[in-house]
This record gives structure tokens, C-alpha cells and sequence, in this order.
């Protein structure tokens, strides 16, 4: 009998409330998470001995050895090995045989040394998958609550190919970080990006088959897995894409691991690190690796130590109050010189804030990198209300040719259906705002085949423009209506600022220069 998606969501749930009692909610997939993936691996490998006991019933004339290489050329794609072998506490580092063991002193241990054993014997597959393993003391989480969630998640369906697809079980780990991220707050904004804000940057971006797609801040892995979904859903083969990312966070970097191998996506690199201070995707030469899809939803307004001398700092270098600018420098270098292009969510700020910023977006725009702004509502994601727009760049000489020499500037922040906790994209509004992406413009900069009734404006305008309003991309200077929209708390906040630094520099020039004689 078929699993359906929604019983595995409520057993998944089931397993994980079960931490109320130890933990807050916003800790809760640093446990779930791993205990999922092991579940998954370990029951797919028994589905998979299975198959091989069938198979092979002489053998007895087989030596432990041979049986060992039949079974691992022929039917497996890892190894469970055993934990504390040769001795009275010796067994399998499978959920079954640790499970049996429930009652037993020590379950946290014994969890441990499990995980930490399959990632020893699958180094290639699994290096640092599980993350740091905190929960596994008893310090952290008794082993009487542990033992709750394990008996809970048992009761989930065997987790194999042979009883659920992938879609299914990549979709229950999907349903869990939404659900995390509902009740963690702005925690949650460090490992989750709401998948229909991820789905249109995608849908824009446009990934084809064999492409490598690359995302320096890959957080849960969304963007990557998003990536191959869309390109399967416009009939291409999502596996066929190389995928890549880096995050700062150890535990998050699993989970991420974790969330391409349940949706069988297994052409994939994660790596561990501060993108900006060491990126760890580079060519042979020590230059920064290339990539054919960007994709990032940075740290917004993250505080950083600049750059002294690095060749990403195209234009000049953001200053150490946020690294909005430098992400994006990052994500420009690494751009294909062929057909790269890069799609990032970033506050409104980054539009129109002067100093050091406002000569990087100057270059920027010089070199005719930037394709397109859009415009996005406010109250969107879980770590702030504030309204975003997705920045989209071309390499250098790639842009089609109506798009050269402009930007392409789309306010969409009307279009929004109003959620419990935060506003949300449907298809729709997906749908028409990649339409007004792909939209063709006459003279005048105006979309030819865009409905003006649909709550969404778009205006494309030539460098000539942009240089006029002093390389200013706010969104209200080209689409007049737009500005009742972008005079939100956040974005005024931003302004003000900005006046207020300038103020203060004409203020300290007045004051070096002394009193005038007359």
C-alpha cells in the first residue's frame, strides 16, 4: 500500500514534538533531522540485504569476504558498518539495532557512535553529515526523551524506494523545515528561505540540463534542490545538474547534505566556511571557481571585516557595516564569462545607499552587469518584515541585446496573499512576474505584453536614465507608482541614514576648515 504524503508529515511531527519537553521548537532539526536521515539509510540498506539474501540463497559457499564484495558491488551504494566491533557490545550501526537497544543505559552514545561510524566508513558520501552531535549527551537531551522520539519515528513507514518515492520523502523533509521555521521566528532565516521566493529567482535564472548551478550561502540547500525541480518540471533531468554550495554553519551545512540526498539528488558538493573571508570553491590557479547559476540569499546588512586586497572587490570594497555589496561582488566572480548569471535577495538599501556602496553599484552598472530589479512585498521571510528585491546579473557581454546598455526594473510588491505568520507568493504571482521578466519593451521602456491589472509594473530603463538620477536603482524613480509601496519603515530608516552620514561629513569639512575671516 502507497504512503501518502500526509502520513509521513504527521508521524515526522509526532516524533518531533516529542522535544517539547527538552527543547525550544528553534532547536528542534538539529535533532529531527539526523535521527530522519539515519532512519532513511538505515532502512533502504536493509531493503537492499534483503534483496541480496534473496537473491543469492547458496551462500553458504561463499566466504564472508565474497558475500561482503557481491553484496556492496551489486546491491548497496553504502555502508552501515559495525560499531564496537570484536567485542560483547558489538552490532550494527543501523536504527534497528540501536533501537533494540532502547532501554538500555547509554541509548545517546550508542546514537552517537553509530552516526559517526557510517560517516567514517562512506567518507566520500557522508563526511560531517550529522553535524556536531550535541543533542547526543545526556546533558543535552536525556535518554528518555531520546528514546521517545526514536519510538515515534519508528512508527513512521519504512523509508526506502521500495515503500515511498523520493518525491515523497524529499517532500516530508521540506514539510519539516517550513514547520521549523514557523514556529522558530528569525532563527529561522539562517538555514530557510520560503520556497516560493526561491522558486521565482529560479524560474528567472533558468537552469538547463549538465549546468552547475552554485550557491554561497546555501543555508538548508533550497535553492540547489529548487534548481533541479524546476529544471524537471520544464522537462529536463534535475539529477543531470552539478550542484554546490557553502555555508558557515556546520550543523546547517548538514542539513543541507541531508536535504539533496532525500530528494536523490546526489551530484552535489557542500562545503563548510565563511564565503567571503575563505571561499572554498576555487580553480586550480587559486582563482575563484565559475560557476553557470548563482544563487544566494545572504545575511542581510551582515556585519564584516573588508577585503584588503582581493580581486572580487570590483569598484571598491562594502564597508565593514554590511556586506550586502561584497556577497554580491563574490557572486559576480563567480559568474561563467560564457553564460553565467546570478540572482540574490537583498534589502531595498542596497538600491540606493551612497559611500563606498554607491561607487561598487557605479562599476556595476558601468559594466553593464545588472539585468534586472524586482520588487518584492514586505513581510515575506522569517528573519524581518522588511520589503527585498532580487538583483539579477548578467556576465560581462551576455545580456541579449534589447537588454544591453539598461535595467530591467519590475514592482511586484503587490502581489502577495496575506499568511498567518508572514505574506506569501502563489503561482500566480510567480508565474506573472516571470512574465514580466521575459517580457519584450518598446521605446519607451514599456512592457508590450504585460497586464497593467495584474498588480505588477514594469519599466525598462536605459543606463542614460539611471546615470540622470545619480546610478540611484530605487525602484520609485522608474516606476512612479512604486514609491507608496517602498516608503516602508525599513527603506526610510535606510534614507535617513544616509542623509544623516552626509550631514555629518559636510558638518566635520565645516569644522576642519575653521572659522572664515571676513
Amino acid at each position: 500500500m502507497a504512503v501518502t504524503q500526509q502520513e509521513i508529515e504527521n508521524r515526522l511531527w509526532d516524533a518531533a514534538d516529542e522535544l517539547r519537553v527538552a527543547m525550544p521548537e528553534a532547536q528542534y532539526s538539529s535533532v529531527v533531522f539526523p535521527l530522519m536521515f539515519w532512519k532513511y539509510l538505515s532502512d533502504t540498506w536493509e531493503h537492499q540485504h534483503q534483496e541480496f539474501l534473496a537473491d543469492n540463497e547458496g551462500l553458504d559457499d561463499l566466504s564472508a569476504e565474497e558475500a561482503h564484495e557481491i553484496e556492496y558491488r551489486d546491491y548497496q551504494s553504502f555502508e552501515i558498518p559495525f560499531i564496537h566491533p570484536g567485542t560483547v557490545q558489538e552490532r550494527r550501526a543501523s536504527w534497528s539495532s540501536i533501537l533494540a537497544t532502547i532501554a538500555r543505559p547509554g541509548l545517546g552514545q550508542r546514537v552517537r557512535a553509530s552516526l559517526q561510524a557510517i560517516e567514517t566508513a562512506n567518507p566520500d558520501k557522508f563526511s560531517r553529515l550529522f553535524g556536531s552531535m550535541t543533542w547526543t549527551s545526556e546533558e543535552v537531551l536525556s535518554g528518555e526523551v531520546l528514546a521517545a522520539v526514536m519510538q515515534a519515528m519508528d512508527r513512521t513507514p519504512k523509508m526506502h524506494e521500495g515503500n515511498m518515492s523520493h518525491d515523497v520523502l524529499g517532500g516530508a523533509y521540506e514539510y519539516l523545515l517550513k514547520r521549523f521555521s514557523d514556529g522558530s521566528g528569525t532563527r529561522a532565516g539562517q538555514f530557510f528561505t520560503p520556497r516560493e521566493v526561491v522558486e521565482l529567482i529560479v524560474e528567472v535564472l533558468d537552469p538547463k540540463g549538465y549546468e552547475s548551478v552554485y550557491d554561497p550561502t546555501c543555508g538548508s540547500g533550497g535553492m540547489l534542490i529548487a534548481s533541479a525541480n524546476v529544471l524537471k518540471a520544464h522537462g529536463g533531468r534535475g539529477y543531470t545538474l552539478s550542484l554546490n554550495g557553502q555555508e558557515a554553519v556546520p550543523d546547517t551545512a548538514g542539513v543541507a547534505r541531508m536535504n539533496l540526498f532525500m530528494h536523490n539528488l546526489t551530484q552535489f558538493q557542500v562545503e563548510v566556511g565563511d564565503t567571503l573571508k575563505g571561499p572554498r570553491f576555487k580553480k586550480p590557479d587559486g582563482s575563484i571557481a565559475q560557476f553557470d547559476v548563482i544563487v544566494a540569499n545572504p545575511p542581510y546588512s551582515l556585519k564584516w571585516k573588508p577585503w584588503t586586497n582581493d580581486p572580487r572587490a570590483i569598484g571598491g570594497v562594502a564597508p565593514q557595516s554590511s556586506a550586502d555589496w561584497a556577497f554580491v561582488q563574490h557572486m559576480i566572480a563567480s559568474m561563467d564569462p560564457k553564460k553565467g548569471r546570478a540572482g540574490v535577495v537583498l534589502p531595498h538599501g542596497v538600491l540606493f545607499r551612497g559611500g563606498q556602496e554607491a561607487a561598487i553599484r557605479q562599476r556595476v552598472l558601468d559594466d553593464d552587469l545588472l539585468e534586472a530589479v524586482i520588487g518584492l512585498p514586505a513581510n515575506l521571510f522569517y528573519s524581518t518584515s522588511i520589503p527585498t528585491c532580487i538583483l539579477v546579473f548578467r556576465a560581462p557581454g551576455t545580456k541579449a541585446e534589447e537588454r544591453r546598455d539598461g535595467v530591467l526594473f519590475i514592482d511586484a510588491s503587490k502581489r502577495f496573499t496575506k499568511g498567518k505568520n508572514r505574506n506569501v507568493l502563489t503561482d500566480a504571482d510567480i508565474a506573472d512576474t516571470v512574465t514580466a521578466y521575459q517580457s519584450d519593451f518598446d521605446a519607451e521602456g514599456n512592457p508590450v505584453d504585460l497586464d497593467g491589472d495584474g498588480g505588477l509594473a514594469a519599466h525598462f530603463a536605459p543606463l542614460s536614465e539611471i546615470v540622470l538620477n545619480g546610478y540611484d536603482l530605487n525602484i520609485a524613480r522608474y516606476i512612479k507608482h512604486a514609491a507608496a509601496e517602498q516608503e516602508d519603515l525599513g527603506t526610510l530608516i535606510d534614507l535617513y541614514n544616509v542623509a544623516r552620514a552626509e550631514r555629518q561629513k559636510v558638518e566635520q569639512r565645516m569644522l576642519a576648515a575653521g572659522p572664515r575671516s571676513v
